[in-house]
């Protein structure tokens, strides 16, 4: 096997019987079409397994390693290394021969992560000791009380910490990948790997794994449910108490008892969450920023002091900051998506 040019990163992606196909197939991806974007191999990816050779995931869909770990010590430590999460992961973390290639070539690796449930290997690795990590929201829980000395984050679609990169399920693993290219050349091609594979152009790693719409859907059944539908698909409008009661054909006070038994909060927060959720995405996409007491009055959220200290609470951050870190960058020429 000949080495990658001076000039790319190798990419090594973690797989393993009953590993889930897109934690490898995503991340690869997303690396694959920067070099195909970027016209030059900015990335050398290979797939590593307990020995070279077909490996059947989680799916039933079959792959094909290209290395082991003798094979790719013989190459070096990687740039980057993704753990795929799946099922068979905690098999695996019952085995020594990932656990201990992983030790051995950790303290050369840059950027060395997981893909969702992935993050239990590098754990019982002791290789996320005394980091922030997240996981798939399923597994925040046990990931935290397994590993007691790791700091879970469990609502954070990824999360960097000191050269380790762990993330939520699935889409997430494509979510960090390009978070990966960014970081290395640009958000320009970032950008245009996102739009080549049809996908949202930056969800950045603080943001929730579930929105407030899924939420709801989940816990909410027949007339609430339908309520609630309505309320998302048009949060800005002018919805009160009364008017939502007398939607579903009930008492304000039993609205309210409605929303604190099936959804934990009452009418109003409720209302304001979904219009902060609003509010946070035209923040995030329009071109210019609007003023705060614009945004503020269009998601009918007050003035914009008051939409700031809500901002602040939900998200931890100011708008202002928030726009300026996840916020659209500006588009080159180059970056314009074919017709």
């Amino acid at each position: 096997m000949t080495s990658p040019p001076s000039h790319a990163r190798r990419v090594v992606l973690l797989a393993y019987p009953d590993c889930q196909v897109l934690d490898v197939s995503g991340p690869w991806q997303v690396f694959a079409s920067a070099n195909t974007l970027a016209g030059q191999p900015l990335y050398e990816l290979n797939l590593v397994a307990r020995a070279p050779g077909t490996l059947v995931t989680n799916g039933g869909l079959a792959m094909m390693a290209d290395l082991d770990w003798q094979g790719l010590e013989t190459l070096g430590a990687p740039d980057t290394l993704l753990v795929a999460g799946g099922s068979g992961v905690f098999q695996q973390c019952r085995q020594r021969h990932h656990i201990d290639g992983l030790r051995e070539l950790a303290p050369d690796i840059r950027r060395l992560g997981a893909i969702c449930s992935g993050a239990f290997l590098l754990a019982e690795a002791g290789l996320l000791d005394d980091h922030q990590a997240t996981t798939h929201w399923r597994h925040c829980d046990a990931l935290a009380r397994t590993y007691p000395r790791l700091r879970v984050i469990p609502d954070a679609l990824y999360v960097e910490d000191k050269g380790r990169y762990t993330s939520a399920g699935v889409t997430a693993g494509i979510d960090l990948a390009l978070s990966m290219v960014e970081a290395d050349h640009g958000a320009a091609l970032a950008g245009r790997v996102a739009r080549e594979l049809v996908m949202f152009l930056h969800r950045p790693g603080g943001q929730a794994q579930f929105s407030e719409a899924l939420l709801g859907q989940q816990r909410a059944t027949g007339p609430l449910r339908e309520l609630l539908d309505q309320l998302h698909a048009d949060p800005a409008a002018d919805h009160d108490l009364e008017s939502m009661a007398a939607r579903m054909s009930v008492t304000p006070r039993h609205l309210s008892r409605l929303f604190r038994r099936h959804l934990d909060t009452t009418p109003g927060a409720y209302l304001t969450r979904l219009r902060l959720e609003g509010a946070r995405m035209h923040l995030l996409n329009a071109r210019p920023a609007p003023s705060l007491e614009r945004l503020a009055e269009q998601w009918r959220l007050g003035r914009a002091e008051q939409l700031r200290r809500l901002f602040h609470r939900q998200y931890g951050i100011s708008p202002s900051v928030y726009r300026q870190r996840f916020g659209p960058t500006t588009l080159t020429t180059e970056e314009v998506p074919c017709p």
